[in-house]
């Protein structure tokens, strides 16, 4: 049994209520004698869910276009972000800013998540079978993230068409925005947006990625 040099810490932080999760088991872990355990991560993320100060667990993947963020809270997947290294702070302070600042790195969290986007890399699955929480959207974003999440793999749309299903056919453009302020990329498959007459759009995480994906799913040779 490991003591704790703190024993008073979490209570510390159950108190402060806004204080940084992380830095604080972290800071108190660094203050245990010899070296972290391998599970040190694990016991830490287990410990916080345990005691209700998790509330946005996050979580690296390696994908062929580059490592991704994914992030969970209870009620489902919230984040998935592209990012040019593992340890992207400027999603974590998003998430932090917009959810909770009790955010903690917690793999096992994101197993499903994790899994689920190695198989669809693979060409093993065609859809997701996870549950979405949709807290970094509203109003008529959320309509037109929510029907992109139906176009089926394989299949595309149009800017105009999710507009529609989202109430406002006109709407186009503010249909563009929306699905370029997408929290769910992949998992909510606004790449298979396209434009009037075939044209492929933009994309938030860049063409390249937008052609990798639209490949991957047979839409493009």
């Amino acid at each position: 049994m490991i003591d704790n040099p703190n024993p008073n810490g979490m209570a510390d932080l159950a108190e402060g209520g806004d204080a940084a999760l992380e830095a604080a088991l972290r800071s108190s872990a660094a203050a245990l004698p010899g070296a972290p355990s391998p599970d040190l991560d694990r016991m830490l993320a287990e410990r916080a869910a345990a005691e209700e100060l998790l509330d946005v667990a996050y979580a690296t993947v390696d994908s062929p276009l580059g490592p991704l963020v994914v992030a969970a809270t209870p009620r489902g997947l919230v984040r998935v972000a592209y990012t040019e290294s593992t340890a992207d702070a400027g999603v974590l302070e998003e998430l932090a800013r917009k959810l909770s600042p009790r955010v903690l790195e917690a793999p096992a969290r994101l197993d499903a998540a994790r899994r689920e986007l190695d198989e669809y890399f693979e060409g093993r699955r065609t859809d997701f079978d996870l549950p979405l929480d949709w807290s970094l959207t509203g109003g008529f974003t959320s309509k037109v993230l929510q029907a992109t999440a139906r176009i089926a793999f394989g299949a595309t749309s149009t800017y105009a068409e999710v507009a529609g299903q989202a109430g406002s056919p006109r709407a186009v453009r503010a249909a563009g925005n929306a699905l370029g302020a997408n929290p769910l990329p992949v998992v909510v498959p606004c790449h298979r947006v396209l434009r009037t007459g075939g044209g492929i759009g933009g994309y938030t995480g860049g063409l390249d990625r937008k052609e990798y994906l639209l490949r991957l799913e047979g839409v493009l040779i």
